[in-house]
């Protein structure tokens, strides 16, 4: 059984910066596309990040430029490096995994719990 777990969520300032970490246990997922997605209070679940198994990283018009995914290998965590944030940034960011990037991005196989990221102006 596959599990993502998240860990790097909490509050931080207006201008300030977090980490997210995606950890994959139960199951081997490294020919998996890997990503993040968030919901706001009030919006829909949206797509923030990608990143494959070989390392092309695809992010929305939203935080380019302002976020960074990354992995060291396909066998890593999966990080968001969040860059000066915005209260508008605020919402419950997901890990998810997919068989590809149109996978993930139209229906993951798997979602991690979720973790807040509240931000302050």
């Amino acid at each position: 059984q596959v599990q993502l777990v998240e860990s790097g969520g909490g509050l931080v300032q207006a201008g300030g910066s977090l980490r997210l970490s995606c950890a994959v246990s139960g199951r081997t997922l490294g020919l998996y596309a890997m990503g993040w997605f968030r919901q706001a209070p009030g919006k829909e679940r949206e797509f923030v990040a990608a990143i494959t198994s070989s390392g092309n990283t695809y992010y929305a018009d939203s935080v380019k430029g302002q976020f960074t995914i990354s992995r060291d290998n396909a066998k890593s965590p999966v990080y968001l490096q969040m860059n000066s944030l915005k209260p508008e940034d605020t919402a419950v960011y997901y890990c998810a995994a997919g068989t590809s990037t149109v996978a993930l991005r139209t229906g993951p196989q798997y979602w991690g719990q979720g973790t807040q990221v509240t931000v302050s102006s």
